[in-house]
């Protein structure tokens, strides 16, 4: 790797051995992928996945310690993905709660780290950190060095900033160094389309089925997709941006997409077209009928499959602020048709702590309690790992959560007609 006269003395020990060791570990990774050189990073704000405090990762703290200790922070200030656990707002069980308190039993530790590290705030907790409410919305063409794969792909594809899908340590490494190796989607090369997906069906597909259905297809590749911008439109309005937020997450997790392309619509396909897309990509099409066969493919592992849910989670990634004004609406709708005062299944709806202040402003807000549906903050993944949790029959409209715990993924209208009881919503 060919090293600018300022990091090879950082490589050589100028400012010490602990940020020796950190240029060697990114030198190294570098290498693996046969990057020629390291790029400064350009976004102002960093991000961090690793943000729960998990007693088994006592060597991750460890490492922190010795890297603090060396008077190294970022150079960024940065946000992080969302805590584990939400005791007030989250319904569980005494023990499920002592379970959680045991397995992440580091959470006070680590989040001292990350305010020593440079953490935005206290309350700069969540997967979307690119929401307007959260303030770490990157611009296009900067350089990032984040993990979190859901905000990773969001940024590479919805504002065209820069980003390889990273580990946690090398995303606080580069942070730290202020440099990421260059390649894959830091080269123009890498951000081409592996994949042509057209999109032939009747109605919009829920994002999250349309999504996995890419994800599990094209795997790490870049997809170009033609035809959702008939259903989107060809702007990145609220509602689109909402829409690509979800869609993304699944691809990201169902398969490992860090980049899509929307024809006429992300900024990239606006720019450049078909030019992106590389000769002779294959065609993956996908109509009702695959979007229902993805359904269906999908496996339940309750030991009771026809058991009632215990609890139901929305919101993985989090929720927008206009995604909980509509759910508000919806909610409220299907309950008055169903004849029900309250939702059937005990319901958390999760979103970052800004976006969540600014919902308590408004009178959805009490509307939204007044039917029973909590608000938190959140990771229903990390809360999902608890044992206690994972044994109950728990509903989700989030493949991604689907993906990595016992949840049960049902799309959106059809858990809306479980939590309301109003079978004319759910169609």
């Amino acid at each position: 790797m060919n090293l600018t006269p300022e990091q090879q003395a950082l490589l050589e020990g100028s400012k010490g051995e602990t940020m020796a060791k950190v240029m060697k570990t990114l030198v190294a990774f570098g290498d693996a992928f046969n990057a020629s050189r390291m790029i400064p990073i350009t976004s102002e704000y960093g991000h961090t996945v690793i943000s729960f405090g998990l007693g088994l990762m006592k060597p991750v703290y460890e490492l922190y310690d010795k890297i603090l200790s060396a008077g190294e922070v970022s150079s960024q200030k940065f946000s992080a993905d969302p805590r584990p656990t939400e005791k007030e707002n989250v319904p569980a069980s005494f023990l499920q709660n002592l379970v959680c308190d045991v397995m992440y039993s580091q959470q006070g530790k680590l989040e001292d780290q990350l305010k020593k590290f440079g953490i935005m705030s206290d309350d700069a907790y969540t997967c979307t950190c690119y929401l307007p409410e959260v303030g770490n919305t990157p611009k296009r063409g900067e350089i990032l060095a984040w993990a979190e794969s859901s905000a990773v792909v969001y940024a590479n594809s919805v504002l065209g900033a820069r980003c390889n899908r990273n580990s946690g340590i090398i995303e606080m490494m580069c942070s730290i160094a202020g440099f990421v190796p260059e390649f894959g989607f830091l080269t123009d090369e890498g951000r081409k389309a592996d994949w042509i997906v057209e999109l032939k069906t009747t109605k919009l597909p829920d994002a999250q089925l349309f999504g996995s259905a890419v994800g599990m297809k094209v795997l790490e590749q870049v997809p170009y997709i033609k035809g959702l911008d008939r259903y989107l439109g060809t702007e990145l309005n609220d509602a689109a941006c909402t829409y690509l937020k979800d869609f993304g997450a699944a691809t990201a997790s169902n398969g490992s997409v860090g980049l899509y392309h929307i024809e006429n619509l992300t900024p990239e396909a606006v720019d450049f077209g078909e030019s992106l897309i590389r000769e002779g990509a294959p065609v993956y099409v996908v109509d009702d009928a695959e979007i229902e066969r993805v359904k269906n493919s999908y496996p339940c592992i309750w030991k009771n499959l026809d058991a009632k849910p215990k609890l139901c989670f929305m919101g993985c990634p989090h929720m927008t602020y206009q995604q909980l004004i509509d759910w508000t609406i919806r909610v409220e709708e299907g309950l008055k048709n169903a004849g029900n005062k309250k939702v059937l299944i005990p319901t958390v709806f999760t979103a970052a702590p800004a976006v969540l202040r600014h919902f308590e402003e408004t009178e959805y807000a009490a509307r939204l309690k007044a039917v029973g549906v909590h608000t938190a903050s959140l990771c229903p993944l990390m809360f999902m790992n608890n044992p206690l949790v994972k044994s109950q029959p728990v509903i989700t409209s989030s493949n991604k959560l689907r993906t990595y715990s016992s949840a049960r993924f049902y799309p959106e209208m059809e858990l809306l007609t479980m939590l309301t009881g109003d079978k004319k919503e759910g169609k």
